[in-house]
């Protein structure tokens, strides 16, 4: 799986200490993911690794061992910890300040390694705002199953709608909250995963939601996951044309050229400054996905 994950055209893969290992092969498992941090052939991924949460016994040994092994080997890579079950800041300065030490003990940049802080329990939804204000967190995860546990959801199935829950989504409120704080922060703001692997089209479905809000991504657990992951969390063709056009179209209207005006029409659309941030967010996405721009350029009228 770790060689697979080499070449997926994700954005960012981390290897597991938590959930996915079991207690008694967790010591085993740090030195393989060290070791699979430092090896060949990987395609340009943010490499990061998921360590066990703070309540447990395992994270101290999890971050010095991996931490110590990148500092080792010139060829290794570690991007970003993810740290589970945050439910209050002091979590992540825990974090903080070991990565800090880690850094400075084996000649790597301080501040390298970033924290995805994944919001798991309703302590960790009411702090979430403090905990994204921490320098060095890079992203808000939600982590759905846990949550769903915390807050006594009736249902057994993580993404989908509790039975009984007919009327709007159930989860609106969790993702909103974490998306405002991630946005008030200049973070990342990342949906969790839906473990119907098989299902892409229930995936889409439910990745549908929070691509909508504005997320920037979400966790996939299988390849086949990938595309439609990436397709629904980049703009529509149709959508990234336009953007392009609103911020030539604002562009030459407010210069001197164009006649120094902020508020003009654009066919039938009338556009301002509000329009060009809100291109700005769609061409910005578009051209992090690597689209091209398939309609004509802007025009100015003769």
């Amino acid at each position: 799986m770790i060689d697979k994950a080499k070449s997926l055209p994700a954005d960012e893969v981390f290897l597991d200490l938590e959930d996915a290992v079991a207690p008694d092969a967790k010591p085993a498992a740090r030195t393989r993911v060290a070791a699979a941090l430092a090896a060949p052939g990987w395609a340009g991924q943010l490499r990061g690794v998921r360590v066990n949460d703070w309540t447990t016994p395992w994270t101290h040994a999890d971050v010095i061992e991996v931490v110590a092994a990148v500092g080792a080997q010139p060829t290794a890579q570690l991007d970003v910890v993810v740290l589970p079950k945050v439910s209050d800041v002091s979590h992540v300065h825990a974090l903080d300040l070991l990565l800090t030490q880690l850094e400075i003990s084996h000649g790597l940049p301080v501040g390298r390694i970033g924290i995805d802080a994944q919001i798991e329990d309703a302590r960790g939804l009411l702090n979430v705002n403090t905990i994204a204000a921490v320098p060095r967190v890079q992203a808000l995860v939600l982590g759905p199953a846990d949550l769903m546990a915390s807050l006594n959801m009736r249902t057994l199935v993580v993404g989908e709608q509790p039975e009984g829950y007919d009327v709007g989504d159930a989860y609106h409120q969790v993702l909103m909250t974490i998306l405002i704080a991630a946005r008030a922060h200049g973070i990342a703001a990342i949906d969790g995963p839906y473990l119907k692997v098989r299902d892409v089209d229930a995936f889409r479905r439910v990745a549908g939601r929070s691509a909508a809000l504005g997320y920037d991504g979400k966790w996939v657990l299988h390849p086949d996951q990938i595309a439609a992951g990436n397709e629904i969390f980049s703009p529509r063709q149709a959508e990234y044309d336009h953007a392009e056009l609103i911020l030539e179209a604002y562009e030459w209207h407010t210069s001197a050229a164009g006649g120094a005006r902020g508020a003009v029409m654009l066919g039938d659309e009338m556009i301002d400054e509000a329009s060009r941030k809100m291109a700005l967010v769609v061409a910005a996405k578009g051209r992090a996905a690597g689209m091209r721009r398939l309609s004509d350029p802007f025009e100015p009228p003769r």
